[in-house]
């Protein structure tokens, strides 16, 4: 297994990957000074009554440029989208459009939240011709619970009880593969978050509050929400990066990230790894531009894993 961990030095990385570095360094300073065109509280669906909206970051030009929807973590029941207003300029002055969405947060809300991560990118495969998208260079970035999200719906978006839950969206019948997914400390198996946070954070049960249920009254539910349970062959068309780092206490990397990975490679799903060295959870909405944070680390890597996959 290739990792990619947070160093000083460059003479851990093969000869391949400082090219890859370098080529996206010029990238950056090339595309830098192009400019961004931002569309605030854009409306995708509208579901059970509640307006769902987002904040859609455009490169300026008339090529087509492929689309990332981003999704914010929060334990499936606080956040926003702000966590990616550094992570929506960035990428679209690097030619990507970047939807950051809200969805529904709150208690005992599976499988709707997944639901809404499936009509965002609808909706964008769909106003493809509007947004100035390419409908078939689609991925999907997500921290924390967002990770969580963003794997379930490539995996298994085309699955009950996920598809086809709301017919009269407008987009209702668009595909909703996806060719790339980056997870940042993502959660992958929820039956193992339960036992984490059983004995970690007792008094915060985000994994019960999210799907309802405790494991031993509903087994097939933690199974059903798990990333990991859908890490088959037949699933084999999405590539993902996977980010996590070795400090992190909230989500732990030894019961998720790492068998997530080995559960991808086992299906021949092409999965990368990211280790960052000493990074903690809650960090994916620094500024990158700062040279000792881990989001300045993780910008040149995310976008070498991009533009090799869309």
């Amino acid at each position: 297994m290739k990792l990619f961990v947070r160093t000083p030095s460059f003479q851990r990385h093969p000869a391949s990957w400082f090219g890859a570095l370098i080529l996206c360094l010029v990238c950056m300073t090339s595309a830098h000074a192009a400019g961004v065109q931002v569309q605030d509280n854009v409306e995708y669906a509208v579901h059970d009554g509640i307006s769902l909206t987002g904040t859609i970051y455009s490169p300026a030009g008339s090529s087509r440029s492929p689309a990332i929807v981003a999704i914010h973590g929060g334990g499936w029941q606080v956040g926003d989208r702000s966590v990616y207003k550094h992570w929506g300029p960035y990428l679209a002055e690097r030619g990507y459009t970047v939807f950051a969405i809200e969805y529904r947060l709150g208690k005992d809300t599976y499988p709707e939240l997944v639901q809404d991560v499936l009509a965002a990118i609808k909706y964008i495969r769909g106003n493809s011709d509007e947004l100035n998208v390419d409908p078939d260079r689609l991925a999907l970035i997500g921290d924390s619970s967002g990770g969580h999200l963003a794997a379930l719906a490539a995996l298994a978006g085309k699955e009950e009880p996920f598809r086809g839950a709301y017919p009269a969206d407008a987009h209702s019948g668009v595909d909703t593969a996806v060719k790339a997914v980056v997870t940042i400390y993502g959660v992958f198996d929820m039956a193992a978050q339960w036992n984490h946070d059983q004995l970690a954070r007792p008094l915060d049960q985000i994994s019960q509050n999210y799907l309802g249920v405790a494991p031993m009254e509903s087994r097939r539910v933690y199974f059903e929400a798990s990333p990991i349970s859908y890490a088959e062959q037949s699933r084999r068309g999405t590539a993902f990066l996977v980010v996590y780092g070795t400090q992190d206490d909230v989500v732990d990397p030894e019961t998720q990230s790492i068998p997530f990975i080995n559960a991808l490679k086992q299906a021949r799903i092409p999965a990368q790894p990211l280790v960052v060295e000493g990074a903690p959870h809650f960090w994916i909405w620094d500024p990158i531009d700062e040279p000792q944070s881990f989001t300045h680390f993780l910008a040149p890597r995310l976008l070498w894993f991009l533009q090799s996959r869309l």
